[in-house]
């Protein structure tokens, strides 16, 4: 791929021209974002111009095919055939992999109205944006020394901060971190830190969870902030990633123009995954409301449950429970995704006691696999389970009787499936199911043999109470939480003890309907 390589080559010196030629980029770079004649000169920034052919032009009257012009990913071509510049009107930045060779470039708008922001090579022989980092090559001497890699969402806040002396800064190609580049920093440290601003690691980034993490993936200039995917790659790469919040409103550049050593405090904040997740959170939040509290929970335990260092999650659960001001043993062995799950031998017997094969680590987790598995398979018995419910005057079947986040979800398109009548309801489950559902699915689909429907009245008696179950752990559980926060508020002069004892109450009312439905229930029998 030398030829292609030539190419990105000459394509520097081609842009750099332009940036030269063009006085009010070359004024935007230097008094906009404070870079030198020297940065610029050099980590080699230059401007593609406006038009469609400039570049086309004049590579190939330098002898060029449009071939290795498009191979090289600097000119784009239509579905119609009509080749065109892929770059126009941006900054242009050199990205090289960590040897230092040509492998693609990055481009950022001049004009606000341009859209995306930030454009990078396509993927090419030499450009793989998920295993590559911007910087590396400059970086990786920096990091070792220091033992430690800074990752920015912005090539040109590492540029920026190369210049202020942070030259152990690097950043991804606008999306979400891959194992394949964190195993490129770990070559030169296990420490690392994500430098972010709170759009990309805040509050609301966090509440949109790993589906909108992944979604965000494919655009370009938008870094992701997957939690979940950190800390498994943390764990499987035996590394330490943390996470620094940058003030609002503030870039990189703008926080070492004013005040260098700034930057270097904030880095040594950094805070571990979990903990900046946990704190991100509890921001206006108000902590003395159990539903915010179960909210935090269940957001944060299944990234407590990701890790694989016993005392660590231990650690994490206590610093949870703290924070909550809940005992310890309402979080113990709590989780939101479900561990995998083996198909359930053929010899063994498949009739109405079809029991789920999970592992019992947590007796909840199988008791709600159970459930959801023969629900699956007999969608109609959930409304046969709201009738029974609601003879003993309580409240029909909800996603709230599932405390795994993925169970609630599971549930909730469940439930839809046999609220419409358009479609089969196996049909309607796999149009509508998300995919990060789909093992799970399949997973409890297979735990049983096929159900016998002579045995419906049984199951649905097994189901009814083993769902009573549920729900009276779940209302003790909040009983015990509203106790523990009483006593903790009589301690702080007692402002909010009626609003808790009314909360116990509606608890201790919830109790005692559930016992008097399980005492039916046996009389039948």
């Amino acid at each position: 791929y030398e030829n292609l390589r030539k190419i990105l080559e000459d394509a520097i010196i081609y842009y750099r021209t332009h940036l030269f030629n063009n006085k009010n980029i070359f004024n935007y770079l230097k008094d906009k974002r404070g870079l030198t004649e020297s940065t610029i000169e050099t980590f080699g920034l230059g401007y593609a111009p406006a038009g469609y052919d400039n570049f086309l032009k004049h590579f190939t009257a330098k002898g060029y095919s449009e071939q290795d012009l498009v191979n090289s990913g600097m000119l784009s071509e239509r579905e119609d055939g009509k080749i065109f510049d892929r770059f126009r009107n941006r900054i242009m930045i050199p990205i090289r992999d960590e040897q230092g060779r040509m492998t693609g470039f990055g481009a950022r708008i001049v004009d606000p109205d341009d859209i995306p922001k930030f454009l990078n090579s396509p993927e090419t022989p030499l450009f793989s944006k998920g295993r590559l980092l911007y910087g590396l090559d400059r970086a990786r001497k920096p990091i070792r020394v220091a033992d430690q890699a800074v990752i920015v969402e912005g090539y040109l806040d590492v540029i920026a901060l190369h210049q202020a002396g942070y030259e152990n800064v690097v950043s991804p190609m606008g999306t979400a971190l891959t194992e394949d580049q964190l195993r490129l920093l770990k070559k030169y440290t296990r420490r690392i830190v994500l430098a972010l601003d709170p759009d990309v690691a805040g509050q609301k980034a966090v509440l949109r969870g790993l589906d909108a993490a992944r979604s965000a993936m494919d655009k370009e200039g938008e870094l992701a902030f997957d939690a979940r995917g950190l800390l498994r790659n943390e764990s499987r790469l035996q590394a330490d990633l943390r996470v620094a919040s940058i003030p609002d409103d503030l870039d990189p550049d703008e926080i070492v123009a004013r005040n260098k050593e700034e930057w270097k405090t904030l880095i040594e904040n950094a805070k571990p995954v979990v903990t900046h997740v946990m704190d991100s959170l509890a921001v206006g939040q108000n902590l003395n409301d159990p539903k915010v509290k179960n909210q935090i929970a269940a957001q944060v335990l299944p990234l407590i449950d990701d890790i694989g260092n016993p005392l660590e999650r231990d650690t994490y659960r206590q610093a949870l429970a703290r924070m909550l001001k809940v005992n310890e043993s309402a979080l113990a062995g709590t989780t939101t995704r479900p561990q995998a799950m083996r198909r359930k031998p053929r010899g063994e017997d498949s009739s109405v006691k079809v029991e789920s094969t999970v592992a019992a680590v947590n007796p909840r987790l199988k008791v709600e696999t159970y459930c959801l598995s023969m629900l699956l398979k007999r969608p109609e018995l959930v409304y046969r389970l709201d009738r029974k419910l609601e003879e003993f005057g309580l409240s029909p079947l909800a996603v709230e009787d599932f405390e795994y986040t993925d169970h609630q979800l599971l549930f909730g398109v469940l439930r839809l499936a046999v609220e419409q009548d358009e479609k089969e309801h196996q049909n309607y489950l796999n149009a509508h199911l998300p995919e990060t559902l789909t093992t799970l699915t399949n997973d409890l689909l297979n735990q049983t043999e096929k159900i016998d429907k002579t045995y419906d009245d049984r199951l649905l008696e097994d189901l009814l109470n083993r769902l009573l179950d549920l729900r009276r752990t779940h209302a003790t559980s909040n009983v015990n939480q509203l106790r523990f926060m009483q006593e903790d508020d009589e301690t702080q002069g007692g402002m909010n003890i009626k609003m808790y004892q009314e909360q116990t109450m509606q608890f201790t009312r919830l109790l005692r309907s559930l016992d008097l439905a399980k005492q039916k229930i046996a009389k039948k029998q």
